[in-house]
């Protein structure tokens, strides 16, 4: 079913909004979130009673990728770490004011860094930030910031590497640095895994050489400073200080948070564990890990909480790491499951005096794409800071799939976890009102309000209190199944673009894809046509990934092409244009695929004004399209509404929350060219 049609089975009405205008893929009415000079726009996103978001900053002030914040001690300002995106060397710190006018909030106080991610309020109280092999401190404030950056670490494994092997990676898959530092002093940093799994060519008998040795990447690192407790500044010829592999096994460790009265004995540092990707969606779990030096902690061999990595069985047969998964004595399992492919990237505890119902509970950001990522979770902990545990069942909720709960569960059935609550329960899209959202770096405001930022939509969020009932939740808007399987139909019926679709399966999906975060519904023993529907129809499922008729729009296209911040996929993509014969001919395939999928003709939207507003059969306004953006005109004269055409459904980004499929969309005949 549509989207209107889903929303009156469920009750409600569609979300209505006041003149709404459009920032960051939000469409923003006339509510706010906060009061005074913090009174910000508010977001249709699904959050806990007495809580409300309202959007500080977006693309409008030149937000690219942010993927941390932090407040300066004493000042009513803010530090953003933006990192421009994967493959990017322009990244930035930011210096926010929430207090100025819209549109002046943000400053640029450092450019042309590359991978930019960390921001701590360190011992000495000034500002330290990272970059994917760097550590440095700046002050904000500083006339000419650039001109006080001083360097304690400078010689980091960072996005280009050379393994024990001799082999170069330009681009490790896990270069960012989060880092913390404790009440000693002491310097805990995120060397992350050069892969996903550290699998190259089965069978595997060895262990994984870049996890080994004083130098192990997928490790914390930690560095402890000279007496005084704050490390010098380095030359450039210095080398950095001894560092020690604190703890190993660790994949990537982009959540990391100690307890205030950590290092004492007994209270916790928590990691939440990016584990490896399968194509299954709901395993393995992501992971809350207790951090004890000289522990082992899994990667790559063992996942969930003793299971064993099938590629590494014979490595875990004899040597050092016999029986690596049950042996106590080395490997320390996960203290808690966190929800499978959640992606946790923001980890704190919460101490302000705003939310007083919130004192001392551990909060942690998923930012992971799937069913269980897009979210905001809130820990009881116990006075030492660990999450308080529950037997099995323990539930979770998992976002638009056809089970909306789930236990936690590993291969030896259902396991103790830490419950959760939701602070927030997700970003779901409505008909373009509402993007699904990626949190990333969460803080916590001198007032006690949480500020978070996400790269998704390129926004940065403050929480504050709200009053009266929370919103009914909003429903998902994903394709329907009807309209997948009308579009699918259009595909096998056109010739020419059912051999694109199994030029693509095969040259792509299946050489350089699977496995990577999906099966994409493939099985064994699929006859070619089947899997080609297959693939199809994964791909029509995916949020984003394809607007029929539009191949501009959709991430199938910026991610293959590495058009956009996120990575660029497969993984190693931008070599296979050169490497590859007929690579670069397969992703012209993929932009035609999506351009000839829906019956009609292809036009233009006439040059003229920026946009062209488009409208539903009763003349409601839906949205704006761009001037000169190509669309598939189903209509040329509809006949349902005079001087209008009729179109097919445009990318989201275009509509404003007003209408419904069942709406159908029109704009005047006189604003379109035939393709030239």
């Amino acid at each position: 079913m549509f989207a209107g049609v889903l929303l009156a089975g469920l009750g409600l009405a569609p979300p209505a909004f006041s003149d709404p205008i459009r920032k960051s893929g939000y469409a923003i009415g006339s509510e706010t979130c906060g009061s005074g000079d913090l009174a910000f726009p508010r977001l249709k996103i699904d959050l806990k009673q007495g809580f409300c978001a309202g959007l500080v900053a977006s693309e409008e002030d030149h937000l690219k990728f942010p993927r941390s914040i932090v407040q300066i001690p004493g000042h009513e300002l803010f530090v953003v770490a933006d990192m421009g995106g994967w493959g990017h060397t322009d990244g930035r710190l930011l210096l926010l004011d929430p207090r100025a006018a819209e549109g002046k909030r943000i400053k640029e106080l450092i450019t042309g860094i590359e991978y930019p991610f960390g921001l701590v309020i360190g011992p000495d109280k000034k500002l330290y930030a990272s970059t994917d092999e760097t550590i440095f401190r700046v002050d904000p404030l500083a006339d000419n910031p650039r001109s006080t950056v001083e360097t304690i670490l400078h010689r980091l494994p960072g996005r280009r590497l050379t393994l024990p092997d001799g082999t170069r990676l330009e681009e490790s898959a896990h270069p960012l640095k989060q880092f913390v530092f404790d009440r000693t002093g002491r310097l805990f940093v995120n060397v992350g895994s050069h892969s996903d799994d550290c699998i190259t060519h089965p069978p595997i008998t060895r262990p994984c050489a870049p996890a080994e040795g004083a130098s192990a990447l997928a490790a914390i690192w930690m560095f402890t400073p000279p007496s005084g407790g704050i490390f010098p500044a380095l030359k450039p010829t210095d080398p950095d200080p001894p560092h020690q592999v604190y703890a190993r096994g660790l994949r990537n460790s982009m959540a990391l948070t100690l307890h205030p009265q950590f290092p004492d004995p007994g209270y916790a540092f928590l990691q939440g564990e990016n584990g490896r990707d399968l194509p299954d969606i709901f395993k393995p779990n992501e992971e809350i890990n207790a951090i004890e030096p000289g522990k082992h902690y899994g990667w790559p061999y063992c996942y969930d909480l003793s299971t064993v990595s099938p590629e590494f069985r014979l490595v875990l047969q004899s040597g050092p790491y016999k029986n690596l998964c049950t042996n106590g004595a080395l490997y320390k399992q996960p203290f808690s499951l966190l929800p499978p492919h959640g992606a946790p990237l923001g980890m704190l505890y919460y101490h302000g005096q705003k939310f007083p119902e919130l004192e001392g509970r551990l909060l942690i950001a998923l930012h992971g794409y799937r069913p269980t990522g897009s979210r905001l979770l809130i820990y009881e902990v116990d006075d030492h800071g660990f999450p308080k545990m529950s037997p099995p069942p323990v539930r979770y909720h998992a976002s638009c799939a056809a089970e909306p709960t789930r236990s936690f569960q590993t291969e030896a059935g259902e396991v103790a976890a830490a419950p959760f609550a939701e602070l927030i329960s997700g970003w779901h899209r409505v008909n373009g009102a509402r993007p699904q959202g990626a949190p990333v770096g969460i803080t916590v405001a001198e007032d006690g309000a949480i500020w978070l930022v996400e790269d998704r939509n390129q926004t940065v969020i403050r929480i504050d209190r709200a009053e009266g009932n929370a919103p009914e939740p909003l429903p998902c808007d994903m394709r329907s199944a009807a309209q997948i399987d009308q579009l699918a139909a259009f595909v096998a019926r056109d010739a020419q673009n059912s051999d694109r679709l199994s030029a693509l399966r095969k040259g792509l999906v299946e050489k350089h894809c699977v496995g990577c975060h999906s099966d994409f519904g493939l099985k064994q023993g699929q006859p070619d046509a089947e899997k080609d529907q297959a693939v199809l129809r994964f791909m029509l499922s995916q949020d984003g990934w394809i607007y029929p008729g539009d191949p501009e729009s959709g991430k199938l296209r910026t991610r293959l092409r590495g058009l956009g911040a996120e990575k660029l996929m497969p993984p190693g993509g931008e070599a296979l244009a050169r490497t590859e014969p007929g690579y670069a001919r397969l992703l012209d395939y993929a932009d035609s695929l999506v351009a000839k999928m829906v019956p009609g003709a292809r036009m233009r939207i006439k040059p003229g004004p920026p946009t062209r507003k488009f409208v539903a059969r009763s003349g409601k306004e839906c949205g704006e399209i761009p001037a000169s953006k190509v669309v598939v005109v189903t209509q040329r004269t509809a006949v349902d509404k005079a001087g209008f055409s009729r179109f097919y459904r445009p990318a989201d980004p275009y509509l404003n929350g007003e209408c419904t499929d069942d709406d159908g969309y029109y704009i005047q005949q006189n604003f379109l060219v035939p393709l030239q």
